[in-house]
């Protein structure tokens, strides 16, 4: 079986985001996954918001949440990984692509990456694991000319 990831808009932004298809796809290569699911659910601001309030009781927008299903211990090996769902506000990132002067594209494909590899298992809480999921995220978009 070969990956799946599901892109889904909640928004009433029409964007083309075919392209993360192939985001994905290297993302999942890259960290040699196969047979595995996942969720990518473009939502508003105002959504966004909401969820950031329920399961991190912070009262704001914020970029991307991740929920990855393999983070507790309830999780059961299958020949399938169900990785979870990475939500990305779309109003944020346009406003994040202005104020980092790139595309919305770029910033999409950031997200993105940024989202996946917190489904499995990367975080920079603490210096050195940022260190190392910043370069990941850096070195697969640049392979995939995503620049700045």
């Amino acid at each position: 079986m070969m990956n799946e990831i599901s892109i889904e808009n909640l928004t009433n932004y029409d964007i083309d985001l075919e392209f993360l298809n192939d985001v994905i796809k290297y993302t999942l290569k890259t960290e040699k996954v196969n047979n595995a699911l996942a969720n990518i659910i473009i939502v508003d601001n105002k959504k966004i918001k909401d969820i950031n309030k329920k399961y991190r009781n912070i009262d704001k927008e914020t970029d991307v949440i991740s929920f990855a299903l393999e983070d507790d211990n309830t999780f059961v090996e299958i020949p399938i990984r169900v990785l979870g769902d990475i939500y990305i506000s779309i109003e944020k990132a346009i406003s994040q692509a202005k104020e980092y002067g790139h595309s919305l594209k770029r910033e999409l494909a950031f997200l993105t990456v940024h989202g996946i590899l917190h489904l499995l298992g990367y975080d920079h809480m603490k210096k050195e694991d940022e260190r190392i999921m910043f370069k990941k995220q850096d070195d697969i978009l640049n392979e995939l000319k995503i620049m700045r």
